[in-house]
């Protein structure tokens, strides 16, 4: 533990330094809708499917603040922060939402670099230990001899060492079970395995699918405090020459986010108009367990430039990344609200 700590505190005063030469200057106004004589045309993808984590954006279409920022917009279901990356990269989407921490992961491997994040939609990581009670995991050390279920590749899995480095498990005695995430749930409930590494907001699913038996939640956040959630992104290209889109474009989804989080019931039915398939007593309950990590004392959308330096000191000092990501090659801190 000590000396995972000293390398963090050495990989994080490296990173530092790409942070001294930032700019602190504050972002300028965006400009009036008014001044836009033709709404911007642009296609936002939704960080995984229709649920309720994404209810937002249907909500800045439904009372017209794309609209009002002389936006257009044309909202398609994602799919994951590598394939939402994908669609960036190919011209398919100019904005989209996706999990921050695996976005940052990606750059530092050097397989997605031509985008900028622009605001937070969670001020913390929602990945979590989700297991039912009565199953005896009720602390960290307790998965230890367990199954352990995460999807396919995703940050949950990639996230674990260094969660288990800080919280004390020993990863050798954990067996991991692969699945699709709709799979998940029902890996838990069967038995199948003993708890799950997934995102938080899932825990009223996960709890419909074991017949309301309760779950108990341990948080990655508990040791991983500097890591953010989901995120806004857009290209690098429309960050640099066209910043005026993406504040007009990054204000009317905060806006939209902070009447979602007021207004969870009304999000969710705004969702079910749009998207018939989803479900609204998982999406108000996504939108419930979600508020605190979206309003947690700074302000929405907020990113702090040494914040994010010790989430990528974090991720160099787990092995996730190699050095040499610097905070201002993934988040553009002109765009950003401030913290």
């Amino acid at each position: 533990m000590r000396r995972y700590r000293a390398l963090l505190a050495s990989v994080l005063a490296v990173a530092l330094i790409g942070v001294a030469g930032c700019s602190d200057s504050k972002a300028e106004p965006a400009a009036a809708a008014g001044e836009n004589k033709q709404p911007d045309k642009v296609t936002y993808l939704t960080a995984f499917g229709a649920v309720g984590r994404d209810a937002f954006a249907w909500v800045a279409q439904d009372k017209g603040y794309f609209k009002d920022a002389g936006i257009d917009v044309t909202i398609q279901l994602g799919a994951a922060t590598g394939e939402n990356l994908k669609g960036l990269a190919s011209g398919q989407a100019q904005f989209a939402n996706l999990d921050l921490i695996g976005a940052w992961i990606l750059a530092g491997q050097g397989q997605y670099k031509d985008f900028r994040t622009i605001a937070a939609i969670h001020q913390q990581t929602l990945v979590s230990i989700i297991a039912l009670d009565g199953a005896g995991i009720s602390s960290p050390k307790d998965l230890e001899g367990k199954k352990l279920g995460a999807a396919t590749g995703s940050v949950n899995q990639l996230l674990f060492p260094a969660y288990a480095k800080l919280a004390g498990i020993d990863a050798t005695k954990i067996e991991w079970v692969n699945a699709q995430p709709p799979q998940l749930p029902g890996l838990l409930a069967g038995g199948q395995v003993q708890a799950l590494s997934t995102f938080l907001i899932g825990q009223k699913g996960i709890e419909k699918a074991a017949g309301g038996k309760k779950a108990v939640v341990l948080p990655y956040s508990k040791y991983l405090g500097d890591l953010y959630g989901n995120g806004i992104i857009t290209t690098s290209k429309i960050a640099k020459e066209n910043p005026d889109l993406a504040k007009r474009f990054r204000d009317a989804c905060l806006k939209a986010l902070k009447y979602t989080i007021e207004h969870p019931d009304e999000a969710a039915q705004i969702l079910k108009k749009a998207q018939p398939a989803a479900d609204i007593t998982a999406a108000v309950g996504e939108i419930t367990l979600m508020t605190p990590y979206v309003s947690s004392g700074a302000a929405i959308g907020a990113m702090d430039q040494e914040r994010v330096a010790r989430a990528i000191a974090t991720l160099q000092a787990g092995g996730l990344i190699q050095a040499g990501l610097t905070p201002d090659a993934v988040v553009d801190f002109s765009l950003t609200p401030k913290a």
